[in-house]
């Protein structure tokens, strides 16, 4: 179940991608891993790039390098965009009800969108490939001029695009990332204890509500 603070009414929900919604950790590790093999680096297990995602593609790469490999980013950066497309939809799938959470949602009329420092290309084919169209106002990656989270700014643009004021949205996601985004941006942090990261990480940077599942999310709205 949640846990519970005092609530206020909100009227949106921004919703971050992979980790939240899909399930995207083996296909980014399976990508990230032949990349590193077609370079002569070690490997990782799918559960190291638990920690390795959430914060773009150059940090996922400079974590599943070697320190000393400095020099590889910039190449590793581009196979791994590369390799990335040909595997996103693998294994990829929307975790256990979320389809019926974001049906619950529409059928309220709550306006939802998705944030992801993915870069926006990939967010936006694998939102399309995932969910049915106009089931998201907006849908925004890593775009150039826009930092990543946990800068606020992104955000900021979806509730201003709303007419929203920020304390009105809901920001869901399953890593410190997305509850500093939420705490910077003046919106209700929300952790998803399905995804990738700990409790205590979201706990630890600021989150306001956790729920176990999705299903619990209404509970909250």
């Amino acid at each position: 179940m949640p846990v519970r603070v005092p609530l206020m009414m909100h009227s949106a929900v921004i919703f971050d991608l992979d980790g939240t919604l899909l399930d995207t950790i083996d296909d980014l590790a399976d990508a990230m891993n032949a990349v590193l093999e077609r370079n002569g680096f070690p490997l990782h297990p799918v559960a190291a790039y638990k920690q390795f995602v959430g914060d773009g593609v150059e940090p996922l790469v400079r974590r599943a390098l070697p320190e000393d490999a400095e020099g590889h980013v910039a190449v590793c950066m581009e196979e791994m965009r590369v390799e990335y497309g040909r595997r996103c939809f693998d294994k990829t799938r929307p975790y256990d009800g979320i389809t019926n959470l974001l049906a619950d949602l529409e059928a309220r009329q709550i306006p939802m969108a998705v944030l992801s420092n993915k870069p926006d290309e990939a967010t936006q084919r694998v939102v399309d490939r995932y969910f049915e169209a106009g089931t998201f106002a907006i849908v925004r990656g890593a775009r150039e001029g826009t930092p990543l989270k946990p800068d606020p700014r992104g955000a900021l643009e979806i509730a201003r695009d709303w007419g929203l004021c920020p304390a009105e949205i809901l920001y869901i996601g399953d890593t410190d990332t997305d509850m500093r985004t939420a705490v910077a941006a003046g919106m209700t942090p929300v952790g998803a204890l399905w995804g990738f990261r700990s409790e205590q990480e979201l706990r630890a940077h600021g989150a306001a509500h956790l729920c176990a599942a999705p299903q619990d999310v209404p509970t909250l709205l």
